[in-house]
């Protein structure tokens, strides 16, 4: 569904600061794909994020989306953040980014309804305003009662399930989770990953996810990527995945690098 070929990004180059954030990346992204992504801090995670998104350009390499059955993929390396809004969501690890605080919770829910379309002309009426209530109302969370009630009123876990909600409202091709539930307490983190597979099942979603909780890397998901110094290292399927444990990547991960970093020393 989405084709990543020979990505590569440099910061600061020629200069003694250059540095390749991302290193001729090649990746296809299936439908109905749900992939976890881990590494450590600076392993290009989140540079690979802003590249999907249209956030950052690519210094080399392009960007496949096939939305047709045909087969027929749109190079869309060059086009802007907002246009990839479309057909892209991203939900941020601060769960005030996903949602405009100072308006309505249904003000939310019809600009997030109209989302790739141009103009809100539309008014709210009854029936949409039923329809957002039975969406909230899966949540639990009793925000179905709270319409007209002002987002920034809510919790943080209360705004980050409404985040979810209104992406998977959006109908995207591909949900970009950016270790979405790290800003949560315990419980609140709990409810958003459950929602979370949820919601990847019921509608069929095509997801990435970057985490830093390994054993969230492995229970969820049919791949896992995992990502130092701006390569993937590893891509492992479904199979794989489910024997392996948190001590098994560990000991994988240090055997990559340990192997990567004696090639670079001969």
């Amino acid at each position: 569904m989405l084709k990543l070929e020979h990505i590569g990004i440099t910061f600061n180059p020629h200069t003694p600061d250059e540095n390749n954030a991302l290193k001729d990346i090649d990746l296809n992204i299936n439908k109905g794909d749900f992939i976890t992504v881990i590494g450590s801090n600076g392993a290009g995670k989140s540079t690979l994020y802003n590249v999907i998104a249209g956030t950052l350009q690519p210094t080399k390499g392009r960007i496949l989306l096939d939305r047709e059955e045909n087969g027929n993929a749109k190079d869309i390396t060059k086009d802007a953040e907002y246009k990839r809004a479309r057909y892209i969501g991203r939900i941020f690890q601060n769960p005030l980014l996903g949602t405009a605080g100072k308006m309505s919770l249904e003000d939310n829910m019809m600009i997030c309804s109209k989302k790739g379309n141009k103009g809100l002309r539309i008014s709210l009426n009854n029936k949409m305003r039923a329809h957002f209530r039975e969406q909230l109302a899966m949540l639990n969370m009793g925000l179905e009662d709270r319409l007209g009630d002002n987002v920034d009123q809510f919790s943080g876990g209360q705004r980050q399930a409404l985040t979810l909600l209104m992406a998977v409202m959006s109908k995207p091709d591909l949900l970009l989770l950016d270790e979405h539930t790290a800003a949560l307490d315990p419980t609140n983190a709990d409810i958003v990953m459950q929602l979370t597979l949820r919601f990847a099942q019921e509608y069929g979603l095509t997801v990435m996810m970057v985490t830093h909780n390994m054993q969230h890397a492995l229970d969820y998901g049919n791949r896992l990527l995992m990502m130092d110094k701006g390569d993937i290292i590893v891509d492992i399927d479904a199979e794989k995945k489910k024997n392996l444990t948190i001590e098994n990547l560990v000991t994988l991960f240090h055997s990559i690098k340990d192997a990567n970093d004696g090639l670079l020393l001969q």
